[in-house]
């Protein structure tokens, strides 16, 4: 039946009739959209509705019906929100409505597939509609031609899935904040309730696990690294993040650690008999209380290793797992697997760099006599992984001590070790008693053997360049010696809080071998409080190096705090969030010796003179109550003042002899130091003397009877220590 227009304006209709029994199996109006229906093939794919200028179905082919699953006696004569109301229908009508007014076609609407529920979101059907004219041009309806979308839009969402891993996994070197991102990224993508195991070992960096046996009845063979679900809390979830997982060893976990394959189970069996009742009830009831369905373990592996497991789930969404699904969870696990393993890798080695510079590092370092020392070191973040800053507090003769600061360029284990060379070449240097810019001279050539050393072609290992900052402070002058090799200036706080830097020059780096180190002196105050520090401390990026020196400036300006708590405060205040390059600060708050700890006389070079020096010894270490030392004391000097008169004063003549002196100064710290002075530049050497030799013992004899002993050179000569211990009390 069919309206017609007829020339007198009155309406009339024509009505067909047939055989019903020559019909289709459905039923189905003669409407202007017949003949269109007609020019179509009969191909399943394709789904074609006519619609009136009302919206109302008017002819429907097979094909439809199959797709969004609405009964044909529910289509008919309805429009779509009479048939499914809902806000998908009411979406779709309006697409219709613009399409009947404006003409215009619309190509490609995406829409899900009325179905009942439970089958609601399983199929995406993909709908273009067009306006049907008459040859005048007057709209007569609406046509709807769907194909179902499915297939491409889960290839789509596949493709959108694996295309995030490498924007949200592995934006860090942190293995559990990487386990994380991987847990996130599946949920509600694939799954409800997504959780992350990984060996115990792998996040401390070790060996992955190699093998899985039982004990005690379970394998304590992981620890939760990701968690995620669709349930605020976790619910599902038995175990926290961070905290070891227990399974039995017939699990499909463990089966799927030995095996190396995953595990797929569409519809989880968790009746009576399976190993959930017979081996973790507890396990199984919690699976019950969440109506966990679906189950897929995928192992994660890279380079040959298993890493550990990511168990999907489902709970809400009442679809089973599909093959598709299990491809693309091994898909997924296996691009994050690497960033895992890199991240695993890194926490390696970080953690031997680590230990490394925990072992060259001071452990106990103090300032004796000459200072107070706090010190901080913060290694860099996880993207630049541990540098090779280092310090250092070295004792020298005569209460002194040497404050030492530096920083190999590079990161990772090969900068710790190449920072532990240097740090075992300065301890050998400072030995020497040499003076700073001396030292550093010393030490850059050393830094160019090591490179020279190192394989050529290992680029990592040849370039090595650092910088050092050398400092010597003498509590009895109170006078600090210091030198730099293209490190940051030092900082002195005088006691009311103001701060200054040193003019110090600069020199290059070591390991160049370009321009000669300087030394600069400078007095300080007693209760001074020197700084020393690395880059790190005052870099940042989008800062200039002057404005991290003035808020050091300001940082530094706090009389009111202890040496430690200053210390942290300057770090806490410094540091760049995140930090690029490991952090280290070294406070030494000078002290100074009393002018009754230091006796010194100057004496004529006459061996007659040595009695006259051992009585002044012997009568100020009564005045100390140190009497019990003035035996080895006088016998120390003996030897010292001969050693001095023999070998001192070289090819001089007696009138020559007569003009040099010889110096003798006592200190009384933490050790009682004896020191004796005089105008050779020569080296004393211990020798083991032959019964038949007259001299050769003197200084076997001083090595004896102090604790050490040793030598360094002095502008007009050289200085022969020895310190002896102190009792306790003193």
């Amino acid at each position: 039946m069919s309206s017609l227009s007829g020339l007198d304006g009155r309406g009339w209709w024509v009505v067909c009739a047939t055989d019903k029994a020559s019909l289709p199996a459905r039923s189905a109006e003669a409407t202007v959209g017949e003949p269109l229906l007609a020019t179509l093939p009969n191909c399943p794919p394709i789904g074609v509705v006519v619609r009136d200028t009302q919206l109302r179905c008017i002819q429907v082919n097979d094909a439809q019906g199959s797709k969004d699953g609405i009964p044909l006696s529910r289509r008919l004569g309805r429009t779509l929100t009479e048939a499914v109301p809902g806000r998908e229908a009411e979406t779709l009508e309006a697409v219709m409505h613009q399409v009947l007014e404006s003409g215009d076609p619309a190509i490609n609407v995406d829409y899900p597939a009325l179905l009942p529920a439970g089958e609601r979101h399983a199929r995406t059907l993909t709908a273009s509609f067009f306006r049907l004219d008459d040859a005048q041009g007057c709209a007569l309806g609406v046509c709807v031609v769907s194909v179902d979308a499915s297939a491409s839009r889960r290839a789509r969402e596949r493709l959108t899935i694996l295309g995030t891993v490498s924007r949200r996994i592995g934006t860090t070197l942190d293995v559990m904040q990487t386990a994380q991102e991987l847990a996130d990224l599946a949920v509600p993508l694939l799954a409800d309730y997504v959780t992350v195991d990984l060996a115990e070992s792998v996040p401390l960096g070790e060996e992955p696990l190699a093998h899985v046996g039982p004990q005690d009845g379970h394998v304590p063979a992981f620890r939760r690294a990701g968690l995620a679900s669709i349930h605020p809390g976790t619910p599902e979830s038995m175990f926290a993040r961070g905290e070891p997982v227990f399974v039995p060893p017939t699990s499909p976990f463990t089966g799927v650690l030995r095996s190396g394959k995953s595990h797929f189970e569409p519809v989880l069996d968790t009746s009576p008999g399976t190993w959930l009742d017979r081996h973790d009830p507890v396990r199984a009831m919690k699976i019950r209380e969440s109506a966990m369905h679906s189950l897929m373990v995928v192992p994660i592996q890279a380079r040959g290793t298993v890493l550990g497991v990511e168990v999907f789930a489902r709970t809400e969404d009442p679809r089973p797992f599909e093959e598709d699904d299990l491809l693309l969870a091994e898909e997924l696990v296996s691009w994050a697997a690497l960033a895992l393993d890199n991240a695993r890798q890194y926490a390696r080695e970080r953690s031997a760099a680590l230990a490394l510079q925990r072992l060259l590092h001071p452990h106990h370092p103090t300032g004796g006599s000459a200072a107070e020392v706090a010190w901080r070191y913060l290694p860099a973040d996880s993207h630049h992984g541990i540098g090779g800053d280092w310090f250092d507090v070295i004792s020298l003769s005569g209460a002194r001590v040497a404050l030492v600061v530096g920083d190999v360029v590079g990161h990772g284990i090969n900068a710790a070790a190449k920072m532990g060379q240097l740090r075992t070449a300065l301890h050998t240097l400072a030995d020497t008693d040499m003076p700073p810019d001396e030292v550093l001279s010393r030490l850059d050539e050393q830094v160019i053997r090591f490179a020279e050393a190192e394989d050529p072609r290992d680029l990592e290992t040849t370039m090595m360049a650092a910088t050092c900052l050398y400092a010597v402070y003498d509590p009895v002058t109170r006078i600090c010696t210091m030198a730099r090799a293209g490190h940051p200036p030092p900082a002195v706080i005088d006691a009311r809080g103001r701060v200054t830097f040193p003019d110090l020059p600069a020199g290059a780096p070591l390991g160049l071998g370009l321009v000669p180190f300087e030394s600069t002196e400078v007095e300080l105050a007693e209760g001074s409080v020197l700084a020393l520090y690395t880059d790190g401390l005052i870099e940042a990026r989008h800062q200039d190096v002057s404005d991290g020196m003035n808020r050091l400036r300001v940082a530094l300006s706090r009389p009111d705090l202890a040496l430690d708590d200053l210390c942290s405060s300057t770090v806490d205040t410094l540091r760049a969030e995140p930090p690029s390059d490991d952090v280290t600060l070294l406070l030494a708050r000078t002290c100074s010796l009393s002018a009754d700890q230091v006796a010194s006389w100057q004496f004529p070079s006459d061996p007659a003179v040595a009695s006259h020096a051992r009585m002044l010894a012997a009568r100020q270490l009564a005045q100390w109550g140190l009497e019990h030392l003035a035996e080895s004391t006088e016998l120390i000097i003996s030897e010292l003042f001969t050693n001095a008169i023999v070998h001192g004063d070289g090819d001089c003549n007696s009138e020559c002899r007569s003009g040099r002196m010889i110096g003798l100064r006592l200190i009384r710290h933490r050790m009682l130091t004896l020191e004796v002075s005089d105008a050779s530049h020569s080296h004393p050497l211990v020798r083991h003397a032959r019964s038949t030799d007259e001299h050769g013992r003197g200084l076997f004899l001083v090595a004896q009877l102090s604790r050490r002993w040793g030598t360094r050179h002095i502008p007009d000569g050289k200085i022969i220590w020895a310190d002896q211990q102190l009792p306790a009390s003193q």
